[in-house]
């Protein structure tokens, strides 16, 4: 690792759970006593914000940013981080490209450059209560069909945000045979008879756990399953390996892949984060091969499987997932859902990403509660596609 011999002082925005705080707090702390004269600082903003927050007025004051990668299109465009193949070694970015999870390390690179590092890797899967099953005397569903059947005894809780079942559109749509945003322009997303037969999908499984549902968030999800003794189980939402370790939650999770649908396993949709660096440092080289160093430091296999993973972090780097330790500590939550990972799907990250994805979101929110039907749905997901991605292009 390089010394400095000035002192240099850089800010960070991350997101607000313990997941996306804790870990960098923590490796800002361990870099600062390797390097004491290097002071970082991290601040929050919450997820629904990390979400659909647009990044640019972010990067004009931070340093270091920490970001889903819809908004890397956005980035590329405007030039809003820095270009870290510019600045980090071929065989550095190989290695991080050999050790994604799923297509995480790649979610970051856009018109032939690498915006950011894959820190954290994530996509909706399954979580349920071991014990609960067991003292009920019942079977984890495999199968769609066994979900529904659960859902209908009431035990069931959905993580049914808008944004996270816009997301499981997607899923149910490649599910359903079309992988979206790869059609003819004039086809829309996907063909109407697919959109259509993914939404109900959606709407059934909805209706069944209870319009609430759209109040749930993967976190109060997952906080409700880990306290309540009337829920057992959460077919879809983005896991959380914090909840799956003893001493995090009163009830710790399971997690696995969700039940298979149409016989086949589900590919759901790829979150995670990214640790990008603000071009406002371009014209302090000082403070560039800083972040450099912290983001090469926060993103290595050491680091990752050590340090970032200990404090409750969710790493990004495969020899975390694999690692037979980790995997004891948090209940198997990596060995169960790394093949879902593998198989998950890559959001559109066009300039417009983001603010597609906040009104489609909306399109969303009025199909669930019930204010439009399906084809209605999916013609204003056309019409959103239409002016904000191929208009572009």
């Amino acid at each position: 690792m390089k010394k400095f011999n000035q002192t240099i002082n850089l800010n960070g925005i991350t997101w607000g759970h313990s997941r996306g705080y804790v870990p960098m707090v923590a490796t800002a702390q361990r870099f600062s006593e390797i390097n004491p004269e290097i002071t970082i600082n991290w601040s929050i903003r919450s997820l629904q914000k990390f979400a659909d927050q647009s990044i640019e007025e972010l990067a004009n004051k931070f340093d270091l940013l920490v970001i889903d990668h819809p908004s890397i299109g956005e980035a590329a465009k405007n030039k809003i981080f820095i270009p870290l193949d510019n600045y980090l070694s071929k065989d550095f970015l190989k290695n991080q490209k050999l050790n994604s999870v799923g297509l995480s390390y790649e979610s970051y690179n856009f018109n032939r450059h690498q915006w950011a590092l894959a820190i954290d890797a994530a996509a909706p899967v399954a979580a349920y209560r071991a014990e609960l099953f067991a003292k009920l005397n019942l079977q984890l569903p495999e199968t769609w069909d066994e979900l529904l059947d659960l859902a209908k005894s009431g035990k069931v809780c959905f993580a049914g945000l808008q944004l996270d079942c816009l997301m499981h559109f997607y899923s149910f749509c490649i599910n359903e045979g079309q992988i979206p945003f790869t059609q003819d322009s004039k086809k829309g997303i996907v063909d109407m008879e697919v959109a259509v037969r993914a939404l109900s999908a959606i709407r059934e499984l909805f209706d069944l756990c209870g319009e609430d549902s759209i109040k749930l968030n993967p976190i109060r999800a997952y906080e409700l399953l880990a306290t309540s003794q009337k829920y057992i189980y959460c077919p879809l939402g983005y896991g959380y390996t914090n909840y799956s370790r003893r001493g995090y939650v009163k009830n710790e999770l399971t997690f696995t892949a969700p039940p298979k649908r149409n016989k086949k396993i589900l590919s759901t949709t790829l979150g995670g984060a990214g640790l990008a660096i603000s071009n406002r440092l371009v014209n302090d080289q000082t403070k560039i091969k800083t972040a450099i160093e912290y983001v090469k430091y926060v993103a290595s296999a050491e680091t990752q499987n050590g340090l970032f993973f200990s404090v409750g972090g969710q790493p990004g780097h495969r020899k975390a997932w694999k690692n037979e330790q980790n995997n004891l500590i948090c209940n198997n939550f990596f060995k169960n859902t790394l093949k879902v990972l593998d198989k998950a799907f890559v959001r559109p990250r066009h300039a417009n990403g983001i603010h597609f994805q906040n009104l489609a979101s909306e399109v969303m929110k009025n199909f669930l509660l019930k204010k439009i039907n399906a084809k209605t749905t999916v013609n204003e997901l056309n019409k959103l596609n239409n002016e904000l991605f191929i208009n572009e292009q």
